[in-house]
Order: C-alpha cells, then sequence, then structure tokens
C-alpha cells in the first residue's frame, strides 16, 4: 500500500491581487489510477473564506485497486469531481482573460517600439547626414587647403629656379665684371706705358728743339762770321772752281731738318693722337661696359633681396598653412572619433534593443504555444464536464495534479512588469506533454 499526499494552500487578496503565500509540498508528481469502476475519497474538502481557499486531499492505492479510507458513494465523488473540475475551468477561464491583456500589454509595447522608431530613427539618420554634410564640407576644405599648398610649393619651387637662373646670370655678370675690370687693369697698365712713351717722345722733341735751337744759333754765328770775312776791302783773286754757295747750302740743309723734324713732329703726333683716341674709345666703351655692369650688378642684388624675402615670406605662410593644416585635422579627428564613439553607442543600444525586441518575441511565441496547449486541455476539461458518464481510467492515465497546483499558482502570480515566470510555464508545457504521452 502507497499512500500519497497533496496539500495546496492559497491565499488571494481581495485588494490587490497578488500572492502573498504561497505553499506547495510534493511527495511525487501524479499518482496511477488502474482499471476500476469505483473511486473513493477519504476526504475531499473546500474550504472558503474571505481571506483565500484551501484545497486538500489524501489518497490510498494497493492490491489491484483504490482503498480509500472514507466510505462515500460514487455519486459524491462525481459531484466533487465535477465542482472540482468546474473551478479549474473558471480558473483557467480567469487564467486566459489575463493572457490575453498580456497579449494587449505585448501589442501595445510593440507598438510603444515602433513609435521609438520612428521617432528616434529619423532623427539619428538626419544628425548622421548633417554630420556627414559637416565631414564632407571639411574634407573639401581640406582638399582645397591641400591644393593650395602644392600651388604654393610649386610657386616656391619656381622661385628657387628662378632664384637659381638670378644666380647663375649673376655669377656670370660676376664673372663679366671681373673680366672687364681685368682688362681696364691692363688698359691703364697700356696707358701708364703710353704716358710714359708720350713723356719720352716729349722729351725727345725737347732735345730735337734745343739740338735745332743749337744748330741755327751756330749756324747764325757762323753766317755772321762770314759775313764779316766777306765783307773786309782784300780782293783775292784765285783761279779756281765755282764755289757753291753756301747760304744756299744752309737753306738747304736747315729745309731738310725743318722737313725732317715736322715729319718726325707729325708722325709723333699723328701717332699719339691715333692711341690717345682708341686708348680714349676703349675706356668709354669699358667705362660704359662697367657702369651697364654695376647697374644690372645692382639691378640683380635688389631682385634677390626681393626674391629672398619672398621666399622668407612663402616659407613662412608654408610653415602657418602647415600648423593650420596639422590642428585642423587633429581637431576634426578627434570630433570624427567623438561621431564614431557616440555611433558605437548607438549601434550598441540599436542591438541591444533588438535583443530584448527577439527575447520578447521567443516569450510570445512561447506564451502563444503555451495558450494554445491550455487551450486544448481546457476544451478537453470542458468536455468531461458536459459528460454524464462516470470517468473511467486505464491503468495507464495519469491525473496531473502537479500541473493543476501549477495552473493554480500561474493564476495567482504577480505581473512584473508585464512578464511571466517562464519556469513555471516550462512546468506546465513539460507536465501537460506527459500527460499527453501517457
Amino acid at each position: 500500500t502507497h499512500t500519497h499526499t497533496h496539500t495546496h494552500t492559497f491565499h488571494k487578496s481581495s485588494l490587490t491581487g497578488v500572492c502573498r503565500n504561497q505553499t506547495l509540498a510534493h511527495s511525487v508528481s501524479g499518482f496511477s489510477l488502474r482499471s476500476t469502476p469505483r473511486i473513493a475519497a477519504s476526504s475531499a474538502r473546500f474550504v472558503s473564506s474571505s481571506g483565500g481557499m484551501g484545497f486538500g486531499g489524501s489518497l490510498g492505492m494497493g492490491g489491484g485497486g483504490f482503498d480509500l479510507s472514507g466510505a462515500l458513494d460514487q455519486g459524491t465523488v462525481r459531484l466533487n469531481e465535477k465542482a472540482t473540475m468546474q473551478n479549474l475551468n473558471d480558473r483557467l477561464a480567469s487564467y486566459l482573460e489575463k493572457v490575453r491583456s498580456l497579449e494587449a500589454a505585448n501589442a501595445k509595447l510593440e507598438k510603444q517600439i515602433r513609435e521609438y522608431y520612428e521617432k528616434k530613427g529619423p532623427a539619428a539618420e538626419k544628425d548622421y547626414s548633417k554630420y556627414w554634410d559637416i565631414i564632407n564640407g571639411l574634407r573639401d576644405k581640406i582638399h582645397a587647403a591641400t591644393m593650395e599648398n602644392a600651388n604654393i610649393l610649386l610657386q616656391i619651387d619656381n622661385s628657387k629656379l628662378a632664384a637659381d637662373d638670378f644666380r647663375t646670370k649673376f655669377e656670370h655678370e660676376l664673372m663679366m665684371r671681373q673680366s672687364v675690370e681685368a682688362d681696364i687693369a691692363n688698359l691703364r697698365r697700356l696707358l701708364d706705358q703710353t704716358t710714359l712713351t708720350k713723356a719720352d717722345l716729349e722729351m725727345q722733341i725737347e732735345g730735337l728743339q734745343d739740338e735745332l735751337a743749337y744748330l741755327k744759333k751756330n749756324h747764325a754765328e757762323e753766317l755772321a762770321a762770314l759775313r764779316s770775312q766777306l765783307t773786309g776791302n782784300v780782293n783775292v783773286e784765285v783761279d779756281a772752281a765755282p764755289q757753291q754757295d753756301l747760304n744756299k747750302v744752309m737753306e738747304e740743309i736747315r729745309a731738310q731738318y725743318e722737313a725732317i723734324t715736322d715729319k718726325h713732329r707729325r708722325d709723333q703726333e699723328a701717332w699719339f693722337n691715333d692711341k690717345s683716341a682708341t686708348l680714349t674709345k676703349e675706356i668709354t666703351i669699358h667705362t660704359e661696359t662697367i657702369q651697364t655692369s654695376k647697374t644690372e650688378i645692382s639691378d640683380l642684388r635688389r631682385t634677390l633681396q626681393g626674391l629672398e624675402i619672398e621666399l622668407q615670406s612663402q616659407l613662412s605662410m608654408k610653415g602657418a598653412l602647415e600648423n593650420t593644416l596639422a590642428e585642423t585635422e587633429a581637431r576634426y579627428s578627434s570630433m570624427l572619433a567623438g561621431f564614431q564613439s557616440q555611433i558605437n553607442m548607438l549601434e550598441g543600444e540599436v542591438a541591444n534593443v533588438r535583443a530584448s525586441i527577439e527575447q520578447q518575441g521567443q516569450d510570445y511565441k512561447m506564451l502563444l504555444d503555451i495558450k494554445s496547449r491550455l487551450e486544448q486541455e481546457i476544451a478537453t476539461y470542458r468536455s468531461l464536464l458536459e459528460s454524464e458518464e462516470p470517468i473511467a481510467y486505464s491503468e495507464h492515465t495519469f491525473f496531473p495534479l502537479h500541473n493543476i497546483a501549477l495552473f493554480m499558482q500561474l493564476q495567482w502570480q504577480p505581473i512584473n512588469s508585464g512578464r511571466w515566470d517562464m519556469g513555471l510555464w516550462k512546468s506546465v508545457l513539460r507536465n501537460t506533454t506527459d500527460v499527453r504521452k501517457g
């Protein structure tokens, strides 16, 4: 003989509908009913009060059937079973009403989620598009600054090439200046030599003039002596050849010397004038060349100074632009990092919301499955209640008292944020599946 005792005590508050005390003691999950047409209940009572309801029963089984301690007839047992099934039916109907309310709450939650996506989705996209417009504008500015920097670098390279060209020209002009200065030095030496030659020729001319004066003086003295001799009274007749006229000879000699002197003087003057003109012309040409070279050198120096100043200004501008570009890149890199962190945070929130929605969808599907199974069981219980024939159980039929107890627990289970304890639902499903398989 095996004895199984099930005790269920429920207390339900009439104001809040929250289960305050639930006690469930199970010795086994069910009992077996063998093929016996009579079922006797030792004790089956329902105690109702303002605070709650109690249900208790004890069943005994042994041998080939049930042996209950009490002595109640079959009609009383059927009446108690019918009342129990009716009570369970009412409880399950109230549970279905709560399931409908949960479905309404789930629909409301889905509506709130859709409204949340409708409100937050476009705004986030709008913000992202605004940020992308700003980023594209900044990229365009950076590209423009890069192009401007490239143009400045190209101008700097062109300035460097022009400076190199001017430096080459300057070096060439400097070499020309040095060559001209060397030529001028040579011409000065030649001028000094010409001056010395001129002084020598002048001294020679003076010597020749002195010699000419001396010759003239000597000739005059000789003429005077001859004249004094000729003017005497002595007449001497000499038979001799006729003598040449000394005066005529002297005149011829004087004419020859004067012609030679004039010729030398003219030749020296012509040579001196020619050399002086040539030197003067060369000096004038070289002086003009020197002045032109000095002017070009001054212009080149001014141009070089201007190019150096412009190069320094371009280098300063380049450094300032590079610093500005670096600061801009650093600033917008930090801004992009902040935007990326916000995007990652929002994506994480979206992923969490999606995971929560998927979890709620799975819970909702599980509740729908439980609802369909419970509706099938309710239909079975209703068909049993409406049947007027006595309930006959085979030896393989299991009456799920634990499942009924779980139904009673689920009826008074408190709702927490619109969610039910899925462990109890799984227990109900497992017990129901065991009953169906049995």
